[in-house]
């Protein structure tokens, strides 16, 4: 089950290949972009759980696309890629709405760790990559699987998104339309019927009475 997916815009041929890479055996699913517009279509063609951006692009800069992505509700953390070291730039990135920064040249585990501590976050800095859901039951932040006794269970890549939705919102309710926005690519038809069915697959595994289906509102997850 994938860790994550990541966009990754970098018009360093070489270097977005040995990002690409190294992200893809540590279990992300990465799509490259080489510039900034090619970036700015996949952003809204499909949903990225982390940005990796480089800052100087041709098309768009990273700036520029992640301040107007920002401002049409993409929320995704970002890590800035930049060979750039002045306070004005950091604060530029920032301002454009950035999480943190990585200066090349830079060693592809500091990344690494810099990623899972981004992705973490949603969970509120708990000490631990497990978190309890029942007896028997925990939710792996790092791996986004459901380990029952001990056992990893197979959820599909977007029971997967879901449940993680869950595990960042509990006891919210969460509208349709947002668990469609959230689960559906731009190209890609929102059904009710399979929404169910990932729900139902969900239940088997953690509890009918976990999730919580709020008539004409959306679903809960009660922690």
């Amino acid at each position: 089950m994938p860790k994550g997916k990541i966009l990754l815009l970098e018009d360093d041929a070489n270097l977005n290949d040995t990002v690409t890479d190294f992200l893809e055996d540590q279990g992300y699913v990465v799509e490259s972009a080489y510039d900034g517009f090619e970036a700015q279509d996949r952003l809204y063609e499909s949903k990225f759980d982390l940005l990796l951006l480089d800052v100087n692009t041709p098309g768009i800069d990273g700036f520029t696309l992640l301040k107007e992505a920002r401002q049409n509700g993409v929320s995704a953390p970002t890590i800035f890629i930049t060979s750039l070291d002045g306070i004005e730039d950091l604060e530029k990135g920032f301002e454009s709405g950035c999480d943190d920064y990585i200066r090349k040249p830079f060693v592809l585990k500091e990344l690494a760790i810099r990623i899972d501590t981004l992705l973490r976050r949603g969970f509120f800095h708990k000490a631990s990559n497990m978190i309890e859901i029942d007896k028997g039951i925990e939710y792996n932040t790092k791996s986004n699987e459901l380990v029952v006794n001990g056992e990893a269970q197979t959820l599909g890549n977007k029971e997967s998104a879901l449940f993680k939705l869950f595990m960042k919102h509990p006891n919210e309710v969460i509208a349709h339309e947002r668990i469609y926005k959230e689960l559906w690519d731009f190209d890609e038809e929102p059904s009710d019927t399979a929404l169910r069915t990932y729900i139902k697959n969900i239940r088997k595994i953690i509890g009918k009475d976990r999730i919580v289906s709020i008539k004409k509102q959306g679903y809960k997850f009660t922690s």
